[in-house]
């Protein structure tokens, strides 16, 4: 018998979100040390990901009567495991113009969502492109569906590995929290929030049910429209971040772009002399990045603050390992406008610090929940108007800390984006792993057509920070004026 289940109401937002210009699924890129086996591989991924999330063998059918999980009768694990061919020279370029392709195509809506594009590079290794829709799950649980096909040995048994987590592994988990990661960091003090959250949409999702049920009621759409409105009042009053060319009207046509990583125990060594958190360093050297990239097009940075919107993991612990959409939003203003690294780290930190203890995750996840019971035009204005006051989303999650191998290959570097919606034309990913940090982005092409030079700077904005670090007397670190009067002496 064919099952079905109604799909959670902050999951039809994102299924109902597609639109040509912004495909609300979540790309990745995983690359290896060697060869992937294609046929080990796509074992690995029966046995260990399908078997566990059955989400996987369903299709995403909206009718009348609402949203629903339908199993595939006619699921064919070849049509979601493809093998491509990248162009000659096969190299890091063509890789990541090939990564770019996929995240403008859509998904194909006759089938469950999601997609593994196994590619062969020109210096002997593979990779896997990883296309996986919003409404299945949020990033955050996709890491631990991804981690779930990995082991910590190469010869591990194939049927092995379920052991492991939703999250992360063990190491890891420790080191998201020794480490204060964003999307833990701030997530603790809004527990009870969200338990309200999810009380008030359940409740507007009964109300919504009656309305359908008994068309004389007095409830109707205007008790949804109304509780929206109230939710959204709050983020409505938030002004407009700067003007810049990372914003405007999206197009179909994307850029991806990634940096070499960054040595993560490197990071932990210049925070600790400048008492900065691994998330300071990191979002720091963000917004430097994209200070140089605006100054090298001849951009006015004087004063500008670009806001990003964060994922932030509000799963319960004992829901680790449940799909889904568990996260809200946090806006977070990058000081891009500040020219001194030092004087730009400590604004940054101090902006983190204001975060901690915001309802704004919350907010949002609610905000999004009942945008998903609400009809489709109103959820549209809802979303564009969050859109509106940022200009990038930026995920920041920690990876396993110890190396991983899929289907008996080692995993050597990861990368994943979230989409972006409205006017937002950049997006930003940071994952550490095995003892390093990745960057990488995503832009839209009429915005950003040359994501690798803002890329290439990640790198360069820590060095700065490390050769401070290096050359100057400690004591005198802690006033960013004093360092630059005694640079330019």
């Amino acid at each position: 018998m064919t099952s079905r289940e109604r799909i959670a109401s902050v999951d039809t937002a994102w299924l109902r979100m597609d639109r040509p210009a912004n495909l609300m699924q979540i790309i990745g890129v995983m690359i290896f040390e060697g060869r992937l086996d294609p046929e080990r591989f796509k074992r690995t991924v029966s046995k260990r990901m399908l078997l566990r999330y059955p989400r996987f063998r369903q299709i995403a059918e909206q009718n009348s009567d609402g949203a629903w999980w339908v199993d595939d009768e006619n699921f064919d694990i070849d049509a979601h495991i493809r093998q491509s061919l990248l162009p000659s020279p096969c190299g890091k370029l063509e890789l990541e113009k090939f990564v770019a392709k996929m995240a403008s195509e859509p998904l194909n809506p006759s089938r469950p969502r999601w997609e593994y594009q196994l590619v062969e590079t020109a210096d002997g290794n593979s990779a896997v492109v990883v296309r996986i829709h919003h409404a299945i799950a949020d990033g955050i649980a996709l890491v631990g569906v991804l981690n779930s096909l990995t082991d910590d040995k190469p010869d591990a048994p194939e049927q092995g590995g379920l052991e492991l987590p939703s999250g992360s592994d063990p190491g890891a988990e420790k080191e998201s929290e020794a480490e204060n990661f964003f999307w833990t960091s701030i997530a603790e003090p809004v527990t009870d929030l969200l338990l309200a959250s999810i009380h008030v949409g359940g409740k507007l999702w009964g109300q919504y049910q009656g309305l359908r049920n008994d068309p004389g009621t007095l409830l109707d759409y205007a008790s949804v429209a109304g509780a929206i409105a109230a939710e959204v009042g709050k983020l409505a009053m938030m002004p407009n971040d700067s003007t810049t060319r990372f914003k405007g009207k999206p197009g179909t046509v994307k850029r991806v772009a990634w940096s070499e990583p960054i040595p993560l125990p490197q990071v932990k060594a210049v925070g600790r002399v400048l008492g900065c958190s691994v998330n300071d360093m990191l979002l720091s050297a963000v917004a430097g990045a994209l200070r140089g990239y605006l100054v090298g097009k001849g951009d006015a940075v004087d004063g500008v603050e670009i806001r990003a919107l964060v994922p932030v993991n509000l799963r319960a612990a004992d829901s680790e390992e449940s799909l889904g959409n568990r996260f809200g939003l946090v806006a977070l203003e990058l000081p891009v406008g500040i020219e001194n690294p030092l004087a730009r780290l400590y604004a940054t930190r101090e902006r983190m610090e204001a975060l901690k203890g915001s309802y704004q995750a919350s907010v949002t996840y609610s905000i999004l929940s009942l945008a998903g019971m609400a009809p489709g035009f109103l959820q549209q204005q809802v979303l564009d108007l969050l859109a509106s006051k940022a200009t990038a989303v930026m995920t920041n999650v920690p990876g396993p800390q110890q190396a991983r191998y899929m289907a008996g290959v080692k995993l050597k570097q990861q990368m994943f984006w979230v989409p972006q919606s409205g006017s937002i034309g950049i997006g930003v990913s940071i994952l550490s792993y095995d003892g390093q940090v990745q960057f990488g982005l995503i832009t839209d092409k009429n915005m950003v057509d040359d994501p690798e030079a803002i890329a290439e700077r990640f790198a360069l904005e820590f060095e700065k920070l490390l050769w401070l670090v290096l050359m100057e007397p400690w004591a005198r670190l802690a006033d960013p004026a004093a360092v630059e009067k005694a640079l330019l002496e």
